[in-house]
């Protein structure tokens, strides 16, 4: 039966590795749930920090349409985002893509915070990288539907049937060898089927010499980079106690150097590109963990961003310096400095003493002009605890709509549109919401907001709980 299911893959699929003709790349979308709104297509910089920065930019027509067009070097996975929802496919250079963009999966819940969708896609060629990795997929779905149950039952035969998937894969794609489907496959299966707890498993020398040792890193493939990050995760506990010892001491001292050292310590980590990129990693998880000083790591990070071995490291330490000290419930939150529209110049700083709820606000969107009466509510409930903070981009404050922000009877500042704020606090979508403690840390990040969630949850509750607890600590006082 499986030999007869592979013939079938085989005259289905077809395919003969893509070809490139060039480095531009167009998608047509259809997107009927988002007429009026602003399609962004974004790439990954790298699959340690997962940071996306924008390649192209539209608007959805009134017939439902929106058109993208920008240029790639190579084969990668990009992000579509469109308000809160999100999905994402392969594009090559040269690539044409029809594509259908839903408002949610059919078998998902809708949530208020954003779905993942899956587009659909329309005449796409078999040639093309979609095409390939959702027939792989396909192939491998339908392999552990029939084999899986022999998991346990009859564990021998399992492991039969996946040697002969895995020969069978490698055999159809040795002709891609070199290719970003033969990477796909390769790590996918390694993701996936050579994960499943088998007696005969290889242990975890074996395979750092098969996936890892002899192999370039390549950092475009996320099937290989799941497959790195999961093989290097955790390291700390599992690395001999010396090598703990001389990291730890290493980052006393905030020496790349030191540390790499001792790193080379472990067999899997002989290889020094692979070493500094799963320093990288370490560092990040080691970020988190009470028994190390994060200012450390980060003077660690910023010298591997300056004088990392490779090239592509720089740019991941970068982002993961980013990612450290962006916002994140229970960090400190970055410093900001805004102008109000009272013309006064004001700070993080400027703020600290109370909580401080910031609330980021589009006012040209009637749905965002919804929660202004239950903010202002809210605001007079709480200002004694609790400082609100309104803060719009440049582009969409017009002489409308500023009546409306000098109608709202605290802080309100107008900033641009490029301003570091909205990266750092990983604006997206408005309305945001921010609370930061009186000590600047983040208490939520995104936070509630005055209307229930998917949940039935609101910012009010949360006030409450301050307010009731800021008055027991005056009380015992």
């Amino acid at each position: 039966m499986k030999h007869v299911f592979f013939s079938l893959f085989l005259l289905a699929l077809s395919v003969t590795g893509f070809a490139q003709s060039g480095k531009i790349v167009k998608i047509e979308g259809f997107a009927p749930g988002y007429i009026g709104q602003t399609v962004q297509l974004n790439e990954i910089e790298d699959y340690f920090s997962m940071k996306e920065s924008t390649m192209a930019s539209a608007t959805v027509k009134n017939d439902s349409i929106f058109s993208l067009i920008f240029t790639v070097e190579e084969v990668q996975k990009v992000i579509v985002r469109i308000g809160n929802n999100r999905s994402f496919l392969y594009v090559q250079p040269g690539g044409n893509y029809s594509v259908y963009f839903p408002v949610k999966d059919k078998y998902e819940p809708y949530r208020p915070a954003g779905n993942q969708v899956e587009v659909t896609f329309y005449d796409l060629d078999s040639t093309d990288i979609n095409y390939q990795i959702l027939g792989f997929n396909r192939w491998l779905d339908n392999y552990l539907a029939i084999n899986y149950s022999d998991h346990l039952k009859n564990p021998v035969a399992f492991s039969k049937s996946m040697d002969e998937f895995k020969e069978a894969a490698q055999k159809y794609y040795a002709k891609d060898t070199g290719n970003y489907i033969y990477d796909y496959v390769r790590f996918t299966i390694a993701n996936t089927i050579d994960n499943i707890q088998q007696t005969a498993n290889r242990n975890r020398y074996e395979k750092h010499d098969f996936y890892i040792k002899y192999q370039p890193v390549r950092y475009r493939n996320d099937a290989y980079m799941d497959y790195f990050k999961n093989f290097y995760k955790g390291m700390m506990p599992t690395i001999p106690l010396e090598v703990n010892n001389r990291v730890y001491l290493g980052l006393l001292k905030s020496s790349p150097s030191l540390i790499m050292n001792a790193l080379g310590m472990e067999y899997t980590m002989i290889n020094m590109r692979v070493r500094e990129l799963a320093m990288i990693e370490l560092l990040s998880e080691l970020y988190y963990a009470p028994d190390y000083p994060q200012t450390n790591i980060i003077t660690v990070l910023d010298s591997v961003k300056n004088h990392a071995l490779f090239e592509a490291n720089k740019t991941i330490a970068a982002n993961m310096i980013s990612r450290l000290t962006e916002a994140a419930s229970g960090g400190r939150a970055p410093e900001f400095v805004v102008k109000t529209i009272g013309d006064q110049s004001k700070g993080l700083s400027d703020y600290k003493g109370k909580y401080l709820y910031i609330h980021c606000f589009d006012p040209s969107s009637e749905k965002n002009k919804i929660e202004l009466p239950l903010l202002t509510a809210l605001q007079k409930k709480y200002q004694k605890e609790i400082t609100f903070l309104t803060i719009c981009k440049a582009s969409a404050v017009n002489t409308e709509n500023k009546q409306v922000l000098s109608g709202l009877s605290w802080d309100v500042a107008v900033i641009p549109d490029n301003a570091t704020f909205w990266s750092n606090y990983k604006i997206a979508t408005f309305p945001s919401y921010v609370l930061i403690d009186p000590y600047t840390y983040i208490v939520q990040a995104p936070a509630l907001g005055p209307q229930p969630n998917n949940l039935y949850e609101t910012i009010d509750k949360v006030f409450f709980n301050i307010q009731k607890a800021l008055k027991e600590e005056r009380e015992n006082r």
